[in-house]
């Protein structure tokens, strides 16, 4: 006999910033969702898209979602249709087991939800919280843009992204920790992508959406990510690693007055992070698609020090990415790069945080 449960947080574990609505798990940015076990043989899960779910004219930013069942892929699904039930699992012996739902592409172009959990079982029980919390705050090379598309000249689409297979929830694996993404494609800290670097794009900060659930062209049940403002007492995380910056130097360029900008800014911003995770392991880095504006990472970490006093910050470059590890789509790292990147950064973390 199936039982039908709710997304809420006393039966699963969120991933990320999610927000309960009274009959579903609404999830924003790369990497949410959620997580949960139980012993049965038989499991779906039902998923809702956004109001733009179905639109053929928007088929290129419907939201991907993936599902694994005791570590293995079992779904892979772009939610083209206002809703979609998955088979999870159908076997004829009843086993433990554990079920991940994560949204594998970004924000931007579409939120969607968890609206119910069936199973032959009377219970689903979170799974166990980790030790550690790491946040990452990024933009399209933290969301995965393109990973699965290993075509520099191609474009994006929704289709292509994953975020499981990007450094930040690689490095999160590696280390065995809970973690959070808050990255849009395209956005930096003073400017998002320009191919003109006539004036900043300053619609696509990211700055301006920390603090939010997220920010979507979507809307799932009135919900709109970026009016909802993120409750940081949820969970504090033990490290907050920052790579923003790739972004901007497409604006910034050799311009040494707009460089000074995005250092001070970039300061800025590190006193907002830490106003809501003050006891958080500053982590900031730049590199993998350009490292030029890494050095004015290093002059804003080194301000903000100065002025604060404030000695859990620290800076790590990032290796540019490698003609022979290969481009994937528009030139974002491929699965190799991405994969360097997360041993190098989770081996710095471990050393400043004696893990």
């Amino acid at each position: 006999m199936m039982h039908t449960f709710l997304p809420t947080w006393q039966h699963v574990k969120p991933l990320g910033r999610t927000m309960q609505t009274a009959d579903s798990l609404v999830l924003a940015f790369s990497a949410t969702g959620a997580e949960f076990a139980f012993t049965g043989c038989c499991c779906e899960v039902t998923l809702a898209g956004d109001n733009h779910a179905g639109d053929a004219d928007r088929a290129d930013g419907y939201a991907r979602v993936a599902i694994d069942l005791d570590g293995q892929r079992v779904v892979d699904t772009m939610l083209d249709t206002a809703e979609k039930t998955c088979t999870v699992l159908k076997a004829d012996t009843a086993a433990p087991h554990v079920v991940r739902i994560v949204k594998l592409s970004e924000t931007a172009m579409s939120i969607c939800a968890i609206t119910a959990i069936a199973v032959d079982a009377d219970e689903i029980r979170p799974t166990p919280r980790k030790e550690h919390l790491v946040e990452f705050v990024g933009d399209s090379i933290t969301c995965g843009y393109g990973v699965d598309d290993e075509v520099a000249e191609h474009h994006f689409t929704t289709r292509t992204e994953d975020a499981t297979r990007a450094y930040a929830y690689k490095t999160a694996t590696l280390l065995d920790v809970d973690y959070s993404l808050v990255s849009i494609s395209g956005y930096g800290i003073i400017s998002g992508y320009t191919d003109t670097a006539e004036v900043p794009v300053t619609s696509q900060l990211l700055p301006d959406y920390y603090e939010k659930l997220g920010y979507s062209e979507g809307a799932y049940g009135g919900v709109t990510p970026a009016d909802v403002a993120w409750d940081f007492t949820t969970r504090q995380p033990d490290v907050i690693v920052i790579n923003l910056g790739t972004n901007d130097d497409s604006y910034c360029l050799d311009h040494a007055d707009r460089q000074a900008q995005y250092c001070a800014a970039y300061t800025r911003f590190l006193y907002t992070v830490h106003a809501h995770n003050p006891g958080a392991m500053l982590l900031c880095t730049l590199g993998m698609m350009g490292d030029r504006l890494y050095p004015y990472v290093e002059k804003a970490v080194a301000a903000y020090r100065a002025e604060t006093g404030d000695q859990q910050i620290a800076c790590m470059p990032f290796m540019p990415q490698l003609v022979e590890d290969g481009y994937a789509a528009d030139s974002h790292p491929t699965e190799a790069t991405h994969r360097k990147a997360a041993q190098k950064l989770s081996a710095e973390i471990r050393r400043l945080m004696r893990w």
